[in-house]
């Protein structure tokens, strides 16, 4: 299918979408956030999801007044933007039955700093940063920022991104153990592409099972974790892929995944 705003791209197991409205930062539009949520939603062939923008940055942001979206003011059309567009889609990439890398350059601020820590492996440019913009202009965080970065990075470190509004750095982020890793801009891709690789390569549906389970675990309790994990296992444990992962131990080899 073709995208207006967004370009995809599946090979070798891998799908990639390209935030692609360069001219605007990649700002995430009403259309844009359903063209991903759509594209996520119909992966053909995947088994791993790399997201990245075009451009010189990742995604500026949310832009509410992008053609072919009505323009949307005040509390209110933002509270409409958020429950019918945006929050749809973040739960979409949360339940995604495969790893997700985001590859950040340059911005990943507003909403665009939420897509950007969505990733299972957020690998950042050294040109990358993720700012919490709202307090800048008077507003609150959203994309799921305010459940996302407590448990990221902290109380502390929470509330000084958020309240004070200012640029963390790729290295600063991968020193607070807010994302996977911070690489030279040129390697950026070449990166996220060998790690996607392996992934796409791995055992898909414990990979599903290990992504609800965490955010089982981030959501609920001990108890429940337990229980989630001992019903993942039981899933996971009846894959072909554990099958071979069994026998290639035997065998002391590489286990040939298939991803099911």
């Amino acid at each position: 299918m073709t995208y207006e705003t967004i370009t995809v791209d599946v090979s070798e197991k891998i799908a990639t979408i390209t935030l692609d409205r360069p001219e605007r930062m990649n700002a995430c539009s009403l259309e844009m956030a359903g063209e991903i949520n759509d594209a996520v939603s119909t992966l053909e062939g995947a088994r791993c999801l790399i997201i990245t923008g075009a451009g010189r940055g990742f995604c500026s942001g949310a832009d509410l007044a992008a053609r072919g979206d009505r323009p949307v003011n005040g509390g209110e059309g933002s509270y409409i933007a958020l429950t019918r567009h945006y929050n749809p889609l973040m739960m979409t990439l949360a339940r995604l039955n495969m790893p997700i890398i985001t590859a950040v350059n340059g911005a990943a601020a507003g909403v665009g700093c939420s897509i950007g820590l969505a990733g299972d492996f957020v690998i950042a440019g050294k040109s990358g940063y993720f700012l919490q913009a709202f307090v800048n202009i008077g507003l609150v965080p959203d994309g799921g920022a305010s459940w996302m970065l407590p448990r990221m990075v902290g109380k502390a470190r929470a509330s000084e991104m958020m309240m004070l509004g200012e640029k963390i750095s790729g290295e600063k982020a991968a020193e607070w153990g807010l994302i996977y890793r911070c690489v030279e801009d040129a390697a950026l891709m070449t990166e996220a592409r060998a790690l996607a690789t392996r992934l796409a390569n791995g055992p898909t549906v414990a990979y599903a099972v290990m992504r609800k389970n965490i955010l089982t675990a981030l959501e609920n309790s001990y108890a429940e974790a337990l229980l989630a994990e001992a019903e993942g296992q039981r899933i996971a444990g009846g894959t072909a892929d554990a099958a071979e992962g069994g026998m290639a131990f035997m065998q002391k080899r590489k286990p040939e995944f298939k991803g099911a």
